[in-house]
């Protein structure tokens, strides 16, 4: 048998697995299931709500926030009805995850840019004032700065300009996207200031991202698990305490925390829309085709999000930024179409068909 004759075998499977009753309780499942990212889970909640009110015979999709990383692994480790048919992330999947998921018979995912967001840091109104840039945030929380002895305290032993307040710093875990992305656009960013640091990088790419991304475990910086809103009243409680979080999430509680400026630019909607503010990164949903086919509704609620991700949509009333109009269209013929993603898109060598659409 052929690779893709054994292929075409397990997708039908997977079809009825998903699709008939199973006796044991495990295997037939009528309605969506996502989960993922703790910042895409307000969103995915309000498209599921507008979903179940536009499709009332249709059962309420399941949302679950588990994390970008515990999600798409989830997501990545088989197909039928009892795993999910959808992971929601704040960070694109990794050519390394992608390849467990085409190992676990995941071959066919379409992956969708459902907009913007940004990481914030913010404290309580009338609270700390910090102006940050990544070279202060990893000099600050780096568990080794430079390979060095972590031995600040005080934000002015970071930088004179600052106030001679405790670092306190309530943020996500290492299983959040939020997470992965503040490593990757400020720990990392600010790291390579150095230009020794920035030569380890070639010489040395582990050693590099463990200086540079390990945040330190003293008590400085408190991972506050999955829950944002509990960062949120963290920081509230506390006038010299900063929370990381997504945009959305400082969107929604201005009448309580407020957005410190990263290198002077302040976290707004139109500095992460243009991506003049540092922190601005694309928010993802990756679905399994070969669900599709089984799972009642699945075709519908991904018309839902692009119904629902526009400029002026409801997803923008709660902190979502739009993704630029080129992006957009080419995420909406991806739900139209059904097209699925190659590992040549996580490493940059897109397809020809797909480079051409956006550039028309």
């Amino acid at each position: 048998m052929t690779k893709r004759n054994l292929a075409v075998g397990l997708l039908g499977i997977a079809a009825i697995t998903l699709s008939a009753c199973d006796a044991g309780g495990g295997g037939a499942r009528d309605s969506i299931r996502a989960v993922g990212s703790s910042t895409v889970y307000p969103f995915a909640k309000q498209v599921a709500e507008n979903f179940a009110r536009s499709n009332p015979e249709l059962k309420s999709p399941l949302i679950e926030s588990t994390g970008s990383g515990n999600g798409i692994q989830l997501f990545c480790s088989g197909l039928g009805a009892d795993t999910p048919d959808m992971v929601n992330a704040s960070r694109r999947m990794k050519s390394s995850e992608f390849d467990r998921c085409q190992a676990n018979n995941v071959q066919d995912i379409i992956e969708l840019q459902v907009g913007l967001d940004g990481i914030a840091f913010a404290s309580k109104n009338g609270g700390i004032e910090l102006n940050l840039s990544p070279k202060i945030v990893y000099e600050a929380l780096a568990a080794r700065p430079y390979g060095g002895e972590q031995t600040t305290q005080l934000w002015s032993d970071v930088d004179p300009s600052l106030p001679d307040d405790p670092i306190l710093v309530y943020g996500p875990p290492s299983t959040s996207g939020t997470r992965d992305a503040l490593k990757e656009l400020v720990l990392e960013v600010g790291c390579d200031t150095n230009p020794e640091m920035k030569a380890l990088k070639e010489e040395d790419k582990d050693l590099h991202l463990q200086l540079c991304t390990e945040v330190r475990s003293d008590g400085a910086y408190v991972d506050q698990g999955e829950q944002d809103n509990l960062i949120v009243q963290k920081i509230e409680s506390n006038p010299r305490a900063v929370g990381i979080f997504g945009f959305s999430y400082l969107d929604e509680n201005t009448d309580k925390v407020t957005g410190l400026p990263m290198n002077g630019v302040d976290p707004t909607y139109e500095n992460i829309s243009n991506f003049a503010y540092p922190g601005a990164r694309p928010l993802y949903v990756y679905v399994k085709k070969a669900h599709m086919r089984a799972i009642p509704g699945l075709d519908l609620f991904l018309q839902e999000w692009v119904k629902n991700w526009k400029v002026d949509g409801p997803l923008a009333a709660i902190g979502l930024v739009a993704s630029p109009p080129a992006e957009m269209a080419m995420n909406e013929r991806r739900v139209n179409e059904l097209l699925t993603m190659t590992r040549g898109d996580l490493t940059g060598e897109k397809p020809a068909e797909e480079t051409a659409a956006a550039t028309q």
